[in-house]
């Protein structure tokens, strides 16, 4: 997302934001008090809630890009982390490359060919998707 993009949809959220909780406000506001106690302090309570979902929703809005960006982020990182294990097994993999078909490191190669494979994998299918996003 570019940069003009982020500062647009914060904001627009934000606006919006300050416009719903506006008008939960002044619509609370002027609501005339009729009636007993209990129903003032029930509709007080709702205007109350109907003003802080409002509110909630503009933060969830000004949060969105942040959100985004969290998760390419973390695929990125978990990427990195998945790469480890392919860095470490490399090297006895390319140390018992001589008995990979028959010999007395063959389990060996084949548990390390395995784990370096699936990390492998696992490495690159989250940076392809923290691109695809």
């Amino acid at each position: 997302m570019k940069p003009h993009s982020i500062g647009r949809a914060l904001g627009i959220g934000m606006r919006v934001a300050g416009r719903i909780a506006g008008q939960r406000l002044v619509a609370g506001a002027a609501a005339s008090p009729t009636g007993s106690t209990a129903a003032q302090n029930r509709a007080a309570g709702q205007a109350a809630g109907r003003a802080t979902g409002s509110i909630a929703r503009g933060i969830g809005g000004f949060l969105r890009p942040f959100r985004r960006l969290g998760g390419m982020l973390w695929l990125e990182v978990m990427g990195a982390v998945f790469f480890l294990p392919v860095v470490v097994f490399s090297s006895t993999l390319w140390r018992t490359r001589a008995s990979y078909a028959h010999g007395p490191d063959h389990r060996t190669f084949l548990v390390t060919a395995g784990i370096v494979l699936v990390f492998l994998y696992l490495s690159a299918s989250s940076f392809w998707r923290a691109r695809r996003r």
